[in-house]
């Protein structure tokens, strides 16, 4: 069983760990990883945020992980930042005690970097921090019950969590500033015609769909979509000579893997390929 409440047949043993407010489950090559506050829409405390630093860390480094899931338990994705800590930290004399450097920079890298594919299912509120986590995903499934809202301008704060890097990329500069300002709720169908979100699905149909999107990640070229990801990040941030160089070497390095060797082999045989991740 998944984390977040779906029933899996499973012939590869499952590995599940949880705490309290993160909950991680590893079966059939996806870690499903479910933030687990529901009552307080998975709003992010600072030992939320170290759990799922790990949880993203653990994902990353473990080699029988090919995908990821990350998800939301109860009716939200996530609210971001719990506001009642926070304000415990201000009257403290805390102020954001450090926390954009030490959880969210480091979990969205961990989001961005990862070396295999990472989809976010999005079940309802995605807002401020909550938001930007999807949108550092690779692939994101949204329920119609999903709304996504960038929040930092209504509480005094800038952008954090990546958004001013993730979101103009998404929907380009000017409609990243738009969201960023007036930060209203942006719907899921809105959501998809402004390119937010892959696609979205009736709520009953959302972890479903998911599981079976990171499955078939889960079962395909990892090494190849870890060489997409690496060419699209360089991609944004160099020129044309220096892009097709990236490439070059990319491909290179998946010429020179068996599952390349293995898939070639499977399409001139006129049989579908087994990827090993190798």
């Amino acid at each position: 069983m998944v984390a977040w409440g779906i029933h899996v047949e499973s012939t590869k043993k499952a590995r599940t760990t949880v705490s309290d407010t993160v909950r991680y489950d590893l079966t059939e090559g996806v870690a499903t990883i479910t933030l687990h506050r529901p009552d307080a829409m998975n709003s992010l405390t600072a030992e939320m945020k170290e759990a799922l630093r790990g949880a993203v860390e653990t994902a990353a480094g473990d080699p029988a992980v090919r995908a990821v899931l990350l998800t939301g338990a109860g009716r939200a994705f996530c609210a971001g930042q719990d506001l009642r800590e926070h304000a415990d930290n201000l009257g403290a004399g805390r102020a954001l005690d450090d926390t954009v450097r030490r959880h969210y920079n480091p979990i969205v890298t961990g989001l961005a970097t990862m070396p295999k594919p990472v989809v976010a299912a999005v079940n309802g509120v995605a807002a401020g921090a909550g938001a930007a986590l999807a949108f550092a995903c690779d692939l994101v499934i949204a329920s119609e019950k999903a709304s996504f809202a960038t929040a930092f301008t209504r509480i005094g704060l800038a952008p954090d969590s990546g958004m001013s890097w993730t979101l103009q990329r998404l929907v380009g500069r000017a409609k990243a500033a738009e969201l960023l300002l007036l930060a209203e709720p942006v719907k899921a169908p809105r959501a998809l015609e402004l390119g937010l979100v892959g696609r979205v699905v009736p709520a009953d149909e959302l972890a479903p769909a998911s599981v079976e999107l990171a499955r078939r990640l889960a079962a395909g070229p990892t090494l190849s979509y870890a060489a997409v990801k690496a060419a699209l990040d360089h991609a944004a941030t160099h020129d044309l000579a220096s892009s097709l160089e990236k490439e070059a070497v990319l491909q290179d390095e998946c010429a020179a893997t068996a599952d390349h060797r293995d898939a070639t082999e499977a399409f001139l045989n006129k049989k579908e390929p087994t990827f090993h991740g190798r």
